[in-house]
């Protein structure tokens, strides 16, 4: 079959707008309400409530990719760009860094149409390992005569899921792809935002990090209707459904011109992403209260181990908190972490956790849980 691109009409997409509109109509309502909601919070809270958002978006849209970083050094790196660090924090990892420009960038030029220097400049942010800046097209479109294959499989037993145009068509496929974005407006925000993944996806046009480049593009989409950015983290849903958003991806790369199937799916998956995102700031507010309710009743050392579990978000502290991990997060000794645990249990702050071996473990009992 050939490939979507190679069909005679490509990109003249078309899908059934009965089928996607009523995902995107919930998402529109999500999305309206949660701008509602978020007009309660304070500055700080709104502060609290992005950078979160930010540290899980860069995150999972990396591991998407097979690339983990440390959400410390993400949310550390986030916080210094923005200048929210009095005295910056040091970032170990300089990936992220890079992945934590790309989301400022994002949201910081949204509402500028988007142009082949902007795009470029986000890959050339995301590439920095030093080996792949000296062999990759990094900051342009690419230009390899070599075909751009997503392929899987050991060496001599590749299966090809997907060839992407030839790099000299790339110039001409994105001056094309970059004016029908910017004159697409009229489309509702989660069509929009599927029908510019899916485009973008296909042409491929870097050498590497187009997964990351075409998912910040359709939160632009999302980010341009309601003009300001988007409070969502696709990136964190999608990774969730790995398998099936690369499977969505090739079926519709290898299709016809009728995305109807792709765009049901990924409006599904925007809709979806607006609902944790409501999750997300109910999240923010807990915490709030949670230290309105206890803070004056916590030692340094404890305020200190609860703000590092809070910083993981709403998935809570990986593992939950030990007494081990509470003595290397405090350099204090067992018997003191001991003690402080013993504590933070009396006065309801921590639950224990079911199958904690022989080592109890600990999560935080936010106001209003079980």
């Amino acid at each position: 079959m050939a490939y979507i691109w190679q069909q005679t009409e490509w990109p003249n997409f078309t899908w059934d707008n009965d089928a996607v509109d009523q995902n995107a109509y919930i998402y529109a309502l999500e999305a309206s309400s949660l701008v509602g909601e978020v007009k309660h919070l304070s500055e700080d809270q709104k502060t609290d409530a992005l950078v979160d958002l930010m540290v899980s978006e860069a995150v999972k849209t990396s591991q998407i990719e097979g690339e983990n970083f440390d959400r410390e050094d993400v949310r550390s790196s986030i916080r210094n760009q923005l200048g929210l660090n009095a005295t910056p924090d040091t970032v170990r990892d300089p990936r992220a860094h890079g992945v934590a420009a790309l989301m400022i960038s994002v949201r910081d030029h949204f509402a500028a149409p988007l142009c082949a220097e902007m795009l470029c400049a986000w890959q050339d942010q995301i590439i920095v390992n030093r080996y792949q800046r000296g062999r990759l097209d990094v900051g342009k479109w690419r230009t390899s005569a070599e075909p751009m294959q997503i392929v899987s499989g050991a060496i001599g037993h590749e299966k090809v899921h997907y060839e992407a145009p030839p790099s000299e068509q790339v110039p001409s496929e994105m001056a094309r792809f970059i004016e029908w974005f910017n004159g697409s407006h009229d489309l509702k925000a989660a069509v929009r935002a599927g029908v510019a993944h899916l485009y973008f996806e296909c042409i491929h046009p870097f050498s590497d990090g187009n997964g990351r480049v075409g998912r910040a593009i359709s939160e632009v989409a999302l980010s341009q209707e309601l003009g300001h950015p988007a409070l969502l983290s696709l990136s964190t849903t999608i990774e969730g459904r790995r398998n099936e958003y690369y499977d969505a991806l090739s079926r519709a790369s290898q299709g016809g011109l009728d995305i109807t199937e792709w765009l049901v799916w990924f409006t599904g998956l925007v809709r979806d992403s607006q609902r944790q995102a409501k999750g997300q700031i109910g999240y923010v507010l807990s915490k709030a209260r949670f230290w309105d309710i206890h803070a004056d009743k916590l030692n340094e050392r404890q305020t200190k181990v609860l703000a590092r579990m809070f910083r993981e978000g709403p998935e809570g502290f990986k593992g939950g908190m030990s007494a081990q991990k509470y003595t290397k997060i405090t350099h204090c000794s067992k018997a003191t972490a001991t003690r402080d645990l013993a504590e933070l249990m009396k006065m309801g702050v921590f639950r224990k956790l079911e199958g904690g071996g022989r080592s109890t473990r600990y999560d935080v009992q936010l106001p209003g849980a079980g």
